[in-house]
């Protein structure tokens, strides 16, 4: 592959909808293992206060003496930051609601909204060699959103398949927009991945139809099932892949995994 025409490397996605409970941390922790499984290596930052992704992957309260917070804020080596997981390329930058406070002190920084993107463009990234950094957004459109934004090289957004879904997505689009045009120039859509979806629900077909109809390929073929393996997996803190591999959510992420994976390699070949 010519070098004028490489994909960038790391590439960073970050995930993000200002809607919660739409399976934006789900995706984070399970789209991460199924990249992982195909041996990428890879980053995930935490960026939501809750810490939910941390938690997620195996990372106690009692290891996030280093989190998000200071690689925001504080002036500390990306080796404290980042941490190894049980999960063989899985790497984590954890947090902790201490990053729910960093909203009012970013405000006073003049270089606020590009502190991520100086943060993961440092020259002591390089040494860890990532080939993916996905970003777990909190659930608004806030600094913190803006900053994944403006570090990212495109927006991976989850769509859960239930009434008003696409209403709440506009906003999210219009941000993404507006970063365009005022801090990253080439900030694309990744895609829109459908989760929660029951396949037997009239409704999640609705839902689905409309997706396809209003932003045709911008979806994704693949389809994130409404799976109860997906939702105990978190409370073992482990990936649904790892959890019950043979689960219709484990396959699932595997096939969101090689659809972004092929989508890639296609945009960096043409």
């Amino acid at each position: 592959m010519d070098h004028a025409t490489a994909p960038p490397r790391p590439k960073i996605i970050a995930i993000a909808n200002q809607k919660g409970g739409v399976g934006k941390t789900t995706s984070a922790i399970n789209l991460s293992a199924a990249l992982a499984e195909e041996g990428q290596s890879v980053l995930l930052i935490d960026l939501d206060p809750q810490g939910n992704a941390s938690t997620g992957l195996g990372i106690g309260l009692d290891r996030r003496e280093f989190t998000t917070y200071e690689l925001l804020l504080e002036d500390i080596e990306l080796a404290e930051l980042i941490q190894e997981t049980e999960v063989p390329n899985i790497s984590v930058i954890p947090a902790t609601v201490d990053l729910s406070s960093a909203d009012v002190e970013l405000v006073a920084n003049e270089k606020r909204s590009h502190l991520l993107y100086d943060a993961l463009r440092q020259p002591e990234m390089e040494h860890f060699d990532f080939d993916y950094i996905l970003i777990d957004c909190p659930p608004s459109l806030n600094l913190l959103t803006v900053n994944a934004m403006i570090a990212a090289h495109s927006v991976l957004v989850p769509l859960q398949s239930e009434f008003f879904a696409l209403e709440g997505l506009s906003q999210l689009m219009l941000t993404v927009r507006d970063i365009r045009d005022q801090a990253n120039p080439n900030l694309r859509i990744e895609g829109v991945v459908l989760t929660m979806h029951d396949m037997r629900n009239r409704l999640s077909q609705q839902v689905e139809n409309d997706a396809r109809a209003n932003l045709g390929d911008l979806v994704f073929e693949t389809v994130i099932p409404r799976n109860v393996r997906v939702s105990e997996a978190p409370s073992f803190a482990m990936p649904v892949l790892d959890y019950d591999t043979a689960s219709k959510g484990a396959a699932a992420y595997r096939a969101l995994a090689q659809e972004i994976l092929t989508n890639n390699q296609r945009r960096a070949a043409a």
